[in-house]
């Protein structure tokens, strides 16, 4: 990967941690100004009630190499998305990324409709479907001004893998299906270079509640091997956010317009690594290993 400054605006929406805080830091090592929004703040936190910032993501931006700016944002408020891309119009005049890695919303696992709970499963909706066409209804125009832009929408699962499984429960799985159509909609109309899409979450993702979840840190987190084998196969937010960087960076990106990409098979492609030096090729794993039910081996997927 370039590591020259690439003088790039970037919107990393829902940046407060996990794999959308990883992607704002690979930006910023490029040399990227990137605007990290979330709705918990230094002074504020959100329902979830994790301890991460906006703030702190936009000091690890710093650290990497570019500008961070954090801006507290409730996302399905449209006054708010608003104000956050004329403000961004106003101090910077383009945008060139766009990444919508929204959720912050809770889980209902293993529920069929008639099983979830009419409050939390329509929330999720808002939560993470109505926050990604907010955000790019009034981000787009911007984006579009400048050829060459990248839309990343990020969700869990390729088109591929999600067309062939049931995710988890009716509205997890009814909210990664809108967002796979929402990206690929968004390509169809902006037309390339513009937009392109990836689906790179790995499951599972060593994120920060992934970690603490399992009782293990970044430095350690080989351990929680013993008690959940498959997290051998884990990979750091890193990964996906330098498989977005790539992109980004990458004069050619058109050739990936409304595509399904994982960030296995972009490391192939632009030779970046995890943290760790490796390369997971995620889904590929869980399609052969964990799907049929094979005992953990990381050989040849990592």
């Amino acid at each position: 990967m370039a590591t020259e400054p690439t003088g790039k605006v970037a919107l990393v929406a829902g940046a407060t941690r996990s794999a959308a805080r990883g992607i704002a830091v690979q930006l910023g090592a490029t040399g990227a100004t990137v605007y990290v929004t979330g709705r918990t703040s230094g002074s504020q936190r959100s329902e979830m009630n994790h301890p991460e910032t906006v703030d702190e993501t936009a000091a690890l931006v710093d650290g990497a190499g570019g500008r961070g700016i954090p801006v507290r944002v409730d996302h399905p408020i449209p006054e708010e998305v608003r104000a956050l891309v004329a403000r961004i119009r106003r101090e910077q005049g383009c945008l060139h990324v766009l990444v919508n890695d929204i959720w912050g919303a809770k889980i209902e696992w293993n529920k069929s409709v008639w099983e979830s709970s009419l409050e939390s499963g329509p929330h999720t909706l808002r939560l993470t479907v109505d926050t990604h066409a907010i955000t790019s209804h009034y981000a787009l125009p911007l984006l579009i001004q400048t050829p060459g832009g990248l839309v990343a929408e990020v969700t869990d699962g390729t088109d591929e893998y999600n067309a062939a499984n049931y995710r988890a429960s009716f509205f997890y799985d009814l909210a990664e299906a809108s967002v796979n159509r929402m990206a690929f909609r968004a390509g169809a109309r902006a037309g390339a270079p513009w937009c392109d899409r990836r689906d790179p979450h790995a499951r599972p993702a060593a994120s920060e509640a992934m970690l603490e979840a399992h009782g293990v840190a970044e430095a350690n987190w080989r351990d929680a091997i013993a008690h959940s084998p498959h997290f051998a196969f884990s990979e750091s937010p890193a990964f996906v956010g330098r498989a977005v960087a790539a992109l980004a960076q990458d004069p050619r990106m058109s050739r990936w317009n409304g595509k399904s990409l994982s960030s296995g098979r972009l490391a192939k492609v632009y030779g970046f690594t995890d943290l760790d030096g490796s390369r997971p090729d995620a889904w590929r794993y869980v399609t052969e290993v964990q799907a049929p039910g094979r005992p953990t081996d990381v050989m040849g997927y990592r």
